[in-house]
């Protein structure tokens, strides 16, 4: 791909950019992911939030908390709309449909989930992906989390990589329009997964997740996402270091109880002026080999990568 960054556009300094903030029940992550978005003081605050759990100790509350904390502390000029279910749906569908409501009113977004906390740069990296690549029709969202270790000599590139990480991102309407999709057969999903991030460990997870999800048995909406990229060949863009901190993993997460190798936020500062566009075919070998390691994987990626510098 080419370099198509406009040389006379410099990211604002003050965002320009409405946020959906994804919020439930813990306070604690809640306070601090909000303390960065009053930092950024976006234009339009969107808050959606999950009804309380049954037979769940003090549930009630812990949602009334965090929904007053937030409406009580947006101390800027902003334009609020709220999304506040009074019923718990679970992750897959108040996320989902939450993101429905916002592109109602956007045509384009960022999105961030109580337990994503992001830096400064990354309200401007995602403001100047979402305003650089609003044309690029193959572009599906701009993404604040990288999962990768820092490589320091590289710090000028966005990376343009196949597979979409949504710890802290943003993307346009035309993109999220495409997320409700049929019901696919598992060989397809396989076959269409693999096609596109080329790591068979990798597709066959994915596929099961989705078959999970499908069953009733997982409650996730981001496995949907992903497979959408792969079915229509979208193409996700990441900043060279890490912008995003999951500061939610624990017993109480719903769906990230365990993970490890998780990157800090990277304290090197970007210079937007001579960021340049990179496409780099190796970024989901390393994601997935982190994410589903296996001995074949490991060989794959470093036949890859022998053949790639010779």
């Amino acid at each position: 791909m080419g370099n198509n960054l406009t040389q006379d556009f410099k990211p604002p300094t003050k965002l320009n950019t409405a946020v959906l903030f994804l919020v439930f029940n813990r306070i604690q992550t809640t306070k601090l992911v909000f303390e960065s978005i009053k930092k950024a003081k976006p234009p339009r605050l969107y808050i959606a939030a999950d009804g309380p759990r049954e037979n769940y100790d003090r549930e009630n509350e812990k949602v009334e908390s965090v929904r007053n904390y937030i409406l009580e502390n947006i101390d800027w000029n902003c334009e609020v709309k709220t999304f506040f279910r009074n019923q718990n749906l679970g992750c897959r569908l108040a996320v989902s449909q939450a993101i429905d409501w916002f592109f109602d009113y956007e045509t384009k977004g960022i999105i961030l989930e109580d337990d994503t906390k992001p830096s400064e740069q990354f309200f401007q990296f995602i403001n100047f992906g979402l305003h650089k690549y609003k044309n690029r029709t193959e572009i599906g969202c701009v993404c604040g989390y990288n999962p990768l270790k820092p490589k320091l000599d590289k710090t000028d590139r966005i990376i343009i990589a196949n597979y979409p990480h949504i710890w802290g991102w943003g993307t346009w309407k035309r993109v999220w329009d495409k997320y409700h999709m049929k019901t696919f057969n598992h060989f397809y999903k396989v076959r269409t997964l693999y096609q596109h991030i080329k790591h068979l460990r990798g597709a066959i997870c994915i596929s099961r997740i989705l078959k999970g999800v499908e069953q009733g048995e997982i409650d996730t909406w981001d496995a949907q996402f992903g497979f959408m990229f792969s079915n229509y060949k979208f193409k996700a863009v990441y900043p060279p270091i890490n912008l995003i901190e999951n500061i939610g993993i624990g017993n109480f997460a719903t769906n990230t109880k365990e993970l490890k190798n998780i990157n800090k936020i990277s304290t090197v500062k970007l210079n937007f002026q001579n960021l340049k566009e990179s496409y780099d075919e190796l970024f989901e070998q390393e994601r997935f080999n982190i994410e589903y390691p296996n001995i074949y994987n490991r060989f794959i990626f470093k036949c890859r990568k022998f053949l790639k510098n010779t």
